[in-house]
């Protein structure tokens, strides 16, 4: 990709590219690369220090927390142009929590480089109320994945992580494991496997091998409600 493509990019993906002047433009475009992870694959953890700010180009990457003993909770998901600020914690002094990335699919990632985030957020009121604006928005996914966990039951939650799958499917065939899910509703996926089984029963899904189909949208629709 030249950087060409790379202006062009993020013309069309940070909503105030024409605040920016054109020295401002143009250190974010040398600065800014292009990293592609297989699906499983690392992206940050506790010890990648930070990595900058993140766009996704293609593929999908799941943001999650890690427990002392090990037990991951999803915080949020990255598709296709969405941008994801947490793992930068050295531009953003408030963040002192650890965040970690991994690939769901195939995928391709911008990073811009954090010393000139930084840099550029501290000559441009503009750029870093945008900045500020991304961490409120992902800080607002945390705290509703943390009321998912907290107030809401195994069925509801279950059924909030097959309809957010279902939006972003081109059908109603959902290829998450009972694993991941466990993994989004932070429970085990015995548990899982349990209420999926229910949900079956119930005719709400129909369980594949490799899948979980959505038979009655309206019934998982109401399970949420």
């Amino acid at each position: 990709m030249t950087n060409n493509d790379i202006n062009y990019y993020l013309q069309e993906n940070i909503q105030v590219w024409d605040k920016l002047d054109k020295d401002q433009k143009n250190d974010l475009i040398d600065s800014s690369m292009i990293n592609c992870y297989q699906k499983g694959e690392n992206l940050h953890g506790k010890e990648s220090g930070c990595i900058g700010t993140l766009f996704v180009m293609k593929g999908r990457l799941r943001v999650y927390i890690l427990s002392d003993e090990g037990k991951e909770i999803t915080l949020y998901r990255l598709y296709k142009n969405e941008s994801c600020v947490l793992s930068a914690s050295c531009v953003l002094a408030s963040i002192n929590f650890d965040v970690f990335i991994d690939a769901e699919e195939n995928t391709e990632v911008l990073m811009i480089n954090s010393a000139v985030v930084s840099q550029v957020m501290q000559k441009n009121l503009d750029f870093e109320c945008y900045i500020y604006k991304l961490t409120t928005e992902r800080f607002s996914d945390v705290m509703w994945a943390m009321q998912q966990i907290l107030f809401r039951g195994i069925d509801e939650r279950v059924a909030t992580v097959l309809w957010d799958a279902s939006i972003h499917s081109d059908d109603d065939l959902i290829t998450l494991t009972h694993e991941t899910i466990a993994k989004d509703i932070g429970s085990a996926r015995e548990v899982v496997s349990r209420m999926l089984k229910y949900f079956e029963s119930e005719g709400i899904v129909t369980l594949y091998r490799k899948g979980i189909k959505i038979k009655n949208r309206k019934k998982l629709r109401a399970m949420i409600n």
